[in-house]
């Protein structure tokens, strides 16, 4: 598979998962409940999956050597746009996790989540798109084979480490204490 393959086949399970979210819009619409595992469930998925695991490779590695290459401006300021892109999910997720965490609570704050649920299911389409059309094979033509094996071997390595992560960051959150221990090699 090649290193742009990885993203866009990733893109292909995001997809799957945004795709459920104007499902339960109307779910919420018809029944005035909002059902906070799915939420949770959602974020989590969008938080490591999407956002730390997708876009994590592609900031913290395509990006970072594509910033090293004499772009041409419109894919440069198509990979500036990328970033802002990801910031704002990272903003909407942040509002949808505050919003559910108040409705558990008992504040009614179904219009915001669904809200946010739809800021999701319009943004994460576009910008899938935009990356796939108009950004990563454009993206290629700066990079020179061996830099895509590369790239693919730090992609595979930056997978092999979010199990570890993810699971890090549990044990910290449960035990309230930082874990000093890390697996070689592990990213953050």
């Amino acid at each position: 598979m090649k290193t742009i393959g990885m993203l866009m086949w990733e893109h292909r399970l995001i997809e799957r998962v945004i795709g459920l979210f104007p499902e339960e819009v109307a779910r919420i619409g018809t029944t005035n409940r909002v059902n906070t595992v799915f939420i949770q469930t959602a974020v989590d998925f969008i938080r490591t999956y999407a956002d730390r695991t997708h876009h994590g490779k592609e900031e913290d590695i395509l990006f970072r050597e594509l910033k090293e290459k004499p772009l041409a401006p419109d894919l440069a300021r198509i990979m500036g746009e990328l970033i802002d892109e990801h910031i704002y999910a990272r903003s909407v997720v942040k509002r949808l996790v505050d919003a559910n965490d108040r409705y558990i609570k008992g504040e009614d704050t179904i219009r915001d989540i669904t809200e946010q649920l739809e800021l999701l299911a319009g943004f994460y389409p576009a910008h899938i798109r935009k990356e796939d059309k108009d950004f990563f094979h454009q993206s290629m033509e700066y990079l020179s084979p061996e830099e895509q094996d590369r790239m693919k071997g730090e992609f595979e390595d930056f997978d092999r480490m979010m199990i570890h992560e993810k699971y890090k960051s549990l044990v910290e959150t449960l035990s309230g204490r930082p874990v000093s221990w890390s697996p070689p090699g592990m990213v953050r």
